[in-house]
């Protein structure tokens, strides 16, 4: 009789093949539960620990209009050609995420940070098919967040001020000021508990299957004529020594006495 591990994994046999029925699932996972719910708990509570111990980070989020100045583009061309400036604020979403701005946002406004601390927590992003760039800051103080993000903002509008004469049609103005975050935008408890139960049960799972196939061990006839294809003709009942059932009955008789 074949003892490898997996034999004990019980099955249907179909044409001679093995297969593994959604009966059987249900089966080993009533057998794992525990272990199942073991795994998704410890994940669960890793995922709160990691959730209430993290620095709460506000963000603030404001936009910038790039366009161009009528009075200086007298030919009209750039006005004209709304591709162009799209193309544009491309190239100013370079220049609003530059050290440049970051430095002058820094003097401006006397923060005690590095500028590529001020980058790191800063995000821009063109808003697709226009011509406005988002700009988001995130910070540990809500009210710092808002004030450097507004900050960038004014700071990329008067650095594009002062670039080439020839390039002095282009205007960035600061068209959507940020307010002061009310509540934090990381961590999110509820993200993290969704992805450490999704993650849990499916860890469990595996190794509750896992288990499964390592054992080699029988747990009922049914099992045997589902992987050697033989029927069987008796099963060996469960028995004890008489020893032992003596002792049994013995206990019991001192109890009713009692």
């Amino acid at each position: 009789m074949n003892t490898e591990p997996g034999a004990s994994i019980p099955g249907e046999t179909t044409g001679g093949d093995y297969t593994f029925s959604p009966k059987d699932l249900f089966r080993v996972v009533w057998r794992r539960l525990w272990l199942i719910l073991l795994v998704t708990f410890t994940l669960l509570g890793a995922a709160a620990w990691f959730t209430f111990n993290q620095t709460p980070m506000y963000e603030a989020s404001a936009e910038i209009l790039v366009g161009q100045d009528p009075e200086t583009d007298q030919s009209g061309m750039l006005s004209s050609n709304i591709q162009g400036l799209q193309d544009l604020t491309l190239s100013m979403v370079e220049a609003v995420g530059s050290r440049r701005v970051a430095e002058a946002v820094i003097r401006d406004e006397g923060l005690q940070i590095a500028p590529e601390t001020l980058l790191d927590n800063l995000s821009v992003e063109p808003v697709t098919d226009t011509q406005f760039i988002e700009i988001s800051y995130r910070d540990p103080d809500p009210e710092r967040a808002r004030q450097v993000v507004n900050a960038v903002g004014a700071a990329t509008s008067e650095q594009t001020s002062e670039v080439a004469p020839g390039n002095s049609f282009v205007t960035a103005v600061l068209w959507e000021t940020a307010e002061e975050p009310v509540a934090p935008a990381s961590p999110d408890p509820f993200r993290n508990g969704a992805l450490a139960l999704m993650l849990g049960l499916m860890l469990g799972l595996g190794l509750a299957l896992l288990l499964e196939y390592l054992d080699d061990s029988w747990r009922s006839p049914e099992e045997i004529e589902g992987v050697s294809g033989v029927p069987n003709f008796g099963v060996v009942p469960k028995f004890e020594s008489p020893r032992k059932s003596r002792k049994r009955a013995e206990k019991k008789g001192s109890v009713h006495q009692r």
